[in-house]
């Protein structure tokens, strides 16, 4: 949901739609920093009427954010940005934020992972009264993108100074888009199996329900409504109905306009599927 208006704001949005799960940014997603939170605007998110209406409120870093770049200035610019967004998640009590792991920018994945791996261990070093832990998020793997193997993020996850501070958040069009043919309740189930095995149940804390424009394993990461992408309807259903997901927050990111008529076809259809 979008800010615009004050982060307070995004809260009345998603009740409009009778939201029950909402991400937001926690800041201008496209710019690399922003004044502090006032005590007033954070109070005002924290005390809205309807805050209680919301099971599950969590924030997305920016895009900006690049952990693994080569460039020293965006370097120095992402640990602030990223220090700065996990310092203004705590205030607005949010549990975790959602971050896209890094591009190495052709330096190779092992370097770019490395990278990461010591960018994680300085950000949480700035902040370590902090307690927002980030949520690491699959990948489509475009271009020199990291993270679109599971391999990939428990890599980061073994190898930081404070594990117990990181999380992963699924999307299902990255999924997809980087390989993981989920298009069937099938694979499906065999691609959780591997990441139980490869990262581990615990550490799931968020799914972005996303169809995907693109077909499975383009590394191609194009966002589509709900059954009118390449996915099929297969892998929403099983979300929807499994016992396993009911207390994971679903989100979507899907196109949207300023009435938010399309967020409501897509809210509806996947309720359907939870019926």
């Amino acid at each position: 949901m979008s800010i615009s208006g004050g982060v307070s704001m995004a809260i009345e949005r998603a009740r409009s739609i009778d939201c029950t799960a909402m991400q937001i940014f926690v800041k201008n997603n496209m710019q690399w920093f922003a004044r502090p939170l006032s005590r007033m605007e954070i109070r005002a998110f924290l005390d809205h009427v309807r805050r209680g209406e919301l099971l599950s409120v969590f924030g997305h870093a920016s895009y900006l954010i690049n952990l693994a770049t080569t460039n020293l200035q965006f370097h120095a610019n992402s640990i602030r940005a990223l220090a700065e967004e996990l310092v203004r998640a705590d205030q607005l009590q949010l549990p975790f934020l959602v971050l896209h792991p890094g591009a190495h920018l052709g330096a190779g994945e092992q370097a770019g992972l490395e990278k990461i791996v010591n960018s994680i261990d300085e950000v949480f070093r700035k902040i370590p009264n902090v307690k927002t832990k980030i949520a690491l998020e699959i990948t489509a793997g475009q271009g020199s993108c990291i993270g679109h193997r599971f391999e990939h993020l428990a890599h980061i996850i073994e190898n930081v100074r404070e594990p117990e501070r990181l999380r992963v958040c699924l999307d299902t069009a990255h999924l997809f888009a980087a390989g993981y043919d989920i298009s069937s309740e099938s694979g499906v189930r065999k691609i959780l199996r591997e990441f139980d095995r490869v990262i581990g149940r615990d550490r799931l804390v968020a799914i972005h329900v996303n169809d995907s424009k693109t077909p499975c394993g383009s590394r191609v990461d194009r966002h589509e409504h709900i059954g009118k992408g390449r996915i099929g309807l297969d892998v929403f259903r099983f979300i929807m109905r499994s016992p396993r997901f009911r207390k994971i927050p679903k989100v979507l990111e899907t196109p949207k306009s300023k009435d938010l008529a399309e967020d409501v076809i897509n809210l509806n259809t996947l309720r359907r599927f939870a019926e």
